[in-house]
């Protein structure tokens, strides 16, 4: 019997862990997903469970390799970044995975940018707004500062999707694409570490620097693999994109947030932008990505829920409307069109009276319209210094009619796209290392395209 050679993807969200088989056309053969339950550390706070994940990863990849359909010729990670796993020099984890949402001692934050020049002039070196524990070397020297003996017993800190290739490889490496996610870790000006990494002693805890497209042959069940060594969620999921346009867009990812990325603006973040919660990720390939956000995904889902009780409605109501010009002139003509907020937190529209709406349409035309001026303000902060050709739009908005309409008539003149690419994240991980398992060219349909005109 032949086997199907693939490639294999572990996919590591915060809810959902996903396994993925990709054929030489990327094509999904297989997947499956679980979900570990959070346990606390130390200080009762939510985080992951490291042992439950490591054991499934390797329980998963054994099953893998034991069964007869398919060839695993490599193997690669994608994961969630602002999260370390510290290591002894027995290999074994010295903390818990601490959860990138735990709260951040304001004294620690506020003595560390006393000493490195200020808020403003330390984020814009680093491409980070303070964020607290999110800014996942400031995780590091929280643990210098209140835990010194952990921290002296550190042989390397290590990324999340580096930890879980680490477990595959056994090789210890940092990733660009890790390292660049808000971390403050890396000054993008002089494209190497910050001062403060050398100057409080961090740098011995981090691995050296790999290319991300970089892979070791290793030996599993006796067959030689490829494995690589891990990538940040949100720049695998640009992969696809760069790999098949070479004209400038952006691309707005769409979840809970909405990341507004541009991989072709390369001027360096400004204060007005860092006050807008700007901040810069690394590509794959290691070039700055200018990126802005919104909270669309979840500000959409509480005020469709409200929506919903006070017209009576299903909650999910809204995917049979279309896009209603005649509406939007009605709500324009009553000048109820919102100026956009200045923080990327939530639209006017929660403070709107639903009674002053006749009918469930124009209020959700409404809440469309309020955050859509939300929307075109962050898309602008980072279609500054770049001529952007196209707009594409992933996940669960590119499915939304009126979002995509509106969209398109703010945009006039540029392309906007709704674009699927089946679990973009994974296959971004795959295409990272296409060249060391695949001798197939890149398929040019791995990204379904729908183009909206401006009305």
């Amino acid at each position: 019997m032949n086997k199907t050679p693939v490639i294999a993807i572990f996919d590591i969200g915060k809810t959902n862990k996903k396994i993925f088989l990709f054929d030489g056309q990327y094509k999904i053969v297989f997947e499956q997903q679980v979900i570990i339950p959070e346990i606390k550390d130390e200080d009762g706070d939510d985080c992951e469970d490291l042992e439950k994940l490591t054991g499934w990863l390797r329980q998963k990849l054994q099953e893998l390799l034991q069964q007869s359909s398919f060839e695993i010729r490599a193997i690669n990670f994608c994961a969630y970044g602002a999260s370390f796993v510290h290591l002894d020099e027995q290999d074994k984890p010295l903390t818990p995975l601490y959860n990138y949402l735990k709260k951040f001692p304001e004294e620690i934050s506020a003595a560390f940018y006393h000493t490195y020049g200020g808020p403003v002039h330390f984020s814009m070196l680093t491409a980070s707004p303070v964020l607290g524990s999110l800014n996942s070397g400031m995780q590091l020297y929280r643990l210098k500062k209140e835990q010194p003996a952990v921290f002296q017993h550190i042989k390397y800190s290590l990324h999340l999707p580096q930890y879980l290739a680490w477990l595959v490889s056994g090789k210890y490496y940092s990733d660009m694409t890790s390292i660049g996610c808000h971390t403050s870790l890396w000054n993008f000006a002089q494209k190497n570490y910050h001062e403060w990494v050398y100057r409080e002693n961090i740098l011995d805890k981090l691995a050296p620097i790999i290319s991300s497209d970089h892979s070791d042959t290793i030996i599993l069940k006796g067959k030689q693999i490829q494995a690589g060594v891990g990538l940040h969620d949100s720049s695998a999921a640009l992969i696809p994109y760069l790999q098949s346009f070479t004209e400038p867009f952006i691309l707005i990812s769409t979840g809970t947030w909405c990341i507004n990325l541009n991989p072709f603006n390369k001027k360096p973040l400004s204060i007005a932008e860092l006050q807008e919660d700007c901040l810069c990720y690394l590509s794959y390939r290691g070039e700055p990505v200018k990126a802005s956000r919104i909270f669309a995904g979840y500000q959409h889902e509480q005020e469709v829920k409200r929506i919903s009780r006070h017209f009576s409605e299903a909650d999910n109501y809204y995917l049979d409307l279309a896009y209603e010009p005649g509406i939007i002139h009605m709500l324009l003509e009553k000048n109820n069109q919102a100026p956009p907020a200045h923080s990327p937190g939530y639209s006017i529209f929660h403070s709107r009276n639903l009674s002053d709406y006749e009918n469930y349409e124009a209020a959700y035309h409404q809440l469309m319209l309020d955050m859509m001026a939300d929307q075109v303000h962050a898309l602008q902060l980072v279609m500054e210094g770049a001529e952007t050709k196209k707009i594409f739009v992933d996940g669960g908005f590119g499915k939304n009619p009126l979002y995509m309409q509106m969209l398109a008539n703010s945009f006039n003149g540029t392309e906007v796209f709704a674009a699927s690419v089946p679990q973009a994240t994974a296959i971004g991980a795959a295409m990272a290392i296409h060249g060391s398992w695949n001798q197939n060219a890149l398929p040019d349909d791995l990204i379904e395209l729908k183009l909206y005109k401006s009305a």
